[in-house]
């Protein structure tokens, strides 16, 4: 057992509602020197009592090939996590069905000469490939990491979005990555493209390092007119979650000991309800963000966080938030 693990064994609860089926449609492998979360790790996590129907795979610079024409290498990726979820679909571990969807990576920033690379994403895994993720990540305090390392303002290069139409041509989503002062951003390539659908991870990164640290109310008086607007635009859809990451400045990976799902639920419901409230439960959609978020909680914790939130709502919402949202925008 890793320190990790130790620590988040001192905080351990039995599954709410563990009937409730779930489509977790946010989670990665790799196998890097410091670290390995493949398909034993993720099995285990989710082996906690919650009823995990199917997951999607979304990239994290895993796998690439090692050779080859530089644009097509993050291909092995895809090629790679096709392999997990072949063994999935073996049955042989468990019922869930893992990397039912898969989201890859390809660089948008070149141009009409991405489209092969798309067509080379969707052979490798005809059966699951839906979609890519380009981070777009910025800010202007450097002490702010950034996944990917994008430009200032990558969704309005013209050469990105000369590479993101063809995302429409070829039926492709798009999971959008960013900090919450870049949510107009978003909205302007939105409004652009309509017949995209944009997947908005971690509810936009409302930021608490750095500049922002020590300015929640500032931020998410901010970040709630930035999401007021998106909500206008009807092809964008909202994952629910990412908090447990430390750019949100709440410091549980700090703790002596991790957070209670109470605890998640009380610092995350002002977020998580204004999204269902502008976007609605057909628009929303709850995400695990692990391995990134174990740093803060384990599996079962977290999902009972979720549950909290939404433990007044009706059946067919749950069913929209956990489950039904997640498996038709990503066409499982």
């Amino acid at each position: 057992m890793s320190d990790r693990d130790g620590w988040l064994a001192l905080s351990t609860e039995q599954a709410i509602d563990p009937g409730l089926p779930i489509c977790d449609p946010h989670h990665h492998f790799w196998d890097r020197a410091d670290s390995r979360y493949l398909l034993d790790e993720l099995i285990e996590d989710i082996s906690g009592g919650h009823n995990i129907t199917e997951t999607v795979f979304i990239e994290c610079s895993s796998m690439y090939r090692a050779d080859g024409p530089e644009l097509s290498r993050p291909v092995g990726e895809t090629e790679f996590v096709q392999g997990i979820a072949a063994m999935s679909a073996s049955g042989g571990y468990g019922n869930t069905r893992i990397a039912a969807g898969i989201v890859g990576y390809a660089d948008l920033s070149v141009g009409e000469a991405v489209e092969e690379v798309l067509e080379q994403h969707i052979s490798a895994s005809r059966n699951r490939f839906r979609g890519v993720r380009n981070s777009s990540c910025w800010d202007a305090d450097k002490s702010i990491r950034s996944y990917k390392n994008p430009i200032k303002g990558l969704l309005s290069d013209p050469k990105f979005r000369e590479g993101f139409g063809a995302l429409d041509r070829l039926g492709l989503s798009f999971d959008a990555w960013l900090y919450h002062p870049q949510i107009d951003e978003l909205i302007d390539l939105a409004q652009a493209y309509p017949g995209v659908t944009i997947i908005l991870d971690h509810i936009a990164g409302p930021l608490g390092i750095g500049q922002y640290k020590g300015k929640r109310e500032e931020v998410f008086k901010h970040w709630k007119i930035g999401m007021d607007e998106l909500a206008e635009c009807p092809n964008v859809v909202i994952k629910l979650g990412g908090f447990g990451m430390p750019i949100g400045g709440f410091d549980w990976h700090k703790q002596n000991t991790p957070p209670s799902s109470k605890d998640i639920a009380d610092a995350m419901a002002p977020y998580y309800m204004h999204c269902i409230e502008r976007f609605g439960v057909d628009r929303c959609m709850f995400e695990s963000n692990f391995p990134v978020d174990k740093v803060s909680s384990s599996y079962t914790v977290l999902w009972n966080s979720f549950k909290r939130i939404t433990e007044d709502f009706s059946d067919r919402d749950k069913a929209a938030l956990f489950r039904d949202t997640a498996v038709g925008t990503y066409r499982l």
